[in-house]
């Protein structure tokens, strides 16, 4: 019988070893004291998440299959967010079928007020002023702005922040990327600031702007697809020793975020983020100016 017992748990180490080296993930650890039941949300069994629209590639993918989103549907599971979305969902409990998705302007999460959303994704970075009206989650994503220039203009062979000074910039307002602008870029013509990163790659595009600040990521798409005759300039360095980063926004002070908090440094640790970051955002680099 030991014998017997002995070889069975050897298979059985096998089957398991086989399918870590053919990528089979293992299930993700249950989160301690995180029981679905227990979670604070809208509506019992149900998750309520909320994004832009448009949602834009990279961040979404998979096209739309519900009319209501103009771009992409965020239901898809495609695209780093949702992929990262369904992921926490997973690790709290939640099938598919009990994640709902409202759209909700990206303003509009962080501005004080009721929240219609257990919490929102899109791009929104975590700085003190937004936290003193929402609660954001740790880091699901570190990032660095960028330049964004059609091939044609000069602002394509710029190589260093102070080069940007004398050329005309924009951005979304209320951004991080923005407020870069104004802060550290200063430059000499006053930036254009748009209602939505849309418009503001349509003024790229029809040479209103000379260059356009968003987040690296993002440049993928609006170089590939929206404005195709147009350039990463560079990234921008993060200043003042603080690394910017993305954040999920909850309604202030909802404890529902320090059991997302955990799915999220349980994505980290197992890999699990990495490998949706290289998966959906892997790209090619480009020169930090300095």
């Amino acid at each position: 019988m030991r014998t017997a017992f002995f070889g069975l748990a050897l298979t059985t180490l096998a089957l398991a070893l086989a399918a870590t080296a053919i990528g089979g993930p293992a299930a993700p650890a249950q989160i301690s004291g995180c029981a679905k039941g227990n979670l604070n949300l809208l509506n019992e069994g149900q998750l309520t998440l909320a994004t832009d629209n448009p949602a834009f590639d990279p961040w979404w993918a998979g096209g739309s299959k519900d009319k209501k989103w103009e771009l992409n549907d965020p239901s898809t599971g495609q695209g780093y967010e949702s992929a990262v979305a369904y992921q926490i969902a997973k690790r709290l409990g939640f099938t598919r079928a009990q994640v709902t998705w409202q759209a909700v302007p990206f303003l509009k999460s962080f501005a004080p007020g009721k929240k219609p959303f257990d919490w929102y994704t899109a791009q929104v970075s975590a700085n003190p002023e937004r936290m003193k009206a929402v609660t954001f989650s740790t880091s699901y994503y570190n990032v660095n702005q960028a330049i964004v220039g059609l091939k044609s203009n000069p602002i394509s062979r710029v190589r260093s922040l102070a080069g940007l000074k004398r050329y005309k910039l924009g951005a979304p307002v209320g951004t991080t990327s923005y407020n870069y602008i104004v802060k550290y870029i200063k430059p000499s013509p006053s930036p254009a600031v748009y209602d939505t990163l849309a418009d503001a790659v349509t003024a790229l595009k029809n040479k209103q702007i000379d260059g356009l600040v968003v987040d690296f990521p993002s440049t993928g798409y609006i170089t590939a697809v929206q404005v195709p005759n147009s350039t990463v300039v560079g990234r921008l360095p993060n200043q003042g020793g603080v690394q910017e980063y993305f954040g999920l926004v909850f309604q202030k002070g909802n404890a529902l975020v320090n059991c997302v908090n955990k799915a999220i440094r349980q994505m980290r640790n197992d890999g699990t983020l990495k490998r949706l970051e290289v998966r959906w955002l892997g790209q090619k680099g480009a020169p930090i100016l300095k």
